[in-house]
């Protein structure tokens, strides 16, 4: 049976319409900031915690929209689905490569969409979701 994980990301996108990526160390593939629900954490303080940890940018709770929870395949580790709490907020901030964050990229949706090193959350969710607006 394979592993569920429960977490919770940010698709945080700038006054461009451009959406931010990060890549993990020691990891291949592109996903938006955010990570694993500490014991007792709520979605919502678990993806405030996360993009403060990973990126460097806060946002209040009344800044981030939640967009529903997502279930498939995790990007990075075999044998294991995420369970994923998706939420959304705009900034015009600048963030920087924390944590266990290798690599950013704000990149047009449209453009992440031909990417063969996106996470499937993105490719099967996020970014269609955005482009069909």
């Amino acid at each position: 049976m394979p592993k569920i994980l429960i977490i919770a990301a940010l698709q945080l996108l700038d006054p461009r319409g451009r959406i931010l990526l990060v890549r993990k160390k020691g990891t291949t593939m592109f996903m938006q900031p955010g990570g694993k629900l500490e014991p007792g954490e709520s979605p919502q303080a678990a993806v405030l915690r996360e993009v403060q940890e990973e990126v460097g940018l806060e946002f209040g709770a009344d800044k981030v929209v939640s967009l529903g929870l997502w279930k498939g395949p995790a990007a990075n580790e075999a044998d294991t689905f995420i369970h994923a709490h998706l939420f959304s907020a705009q900034t015009s901030d600048t963030p920087s490569a924390r944590a266990e964050i290798e690599e950013l990229l704000w990149i047009d949706p449209a453009a992440a969409l031909t990417r063969s090193d996106i996470a499937p959350l993105l490719r099967d969710k996020v970014l269609p979701g955005l482009l069909g607006r």
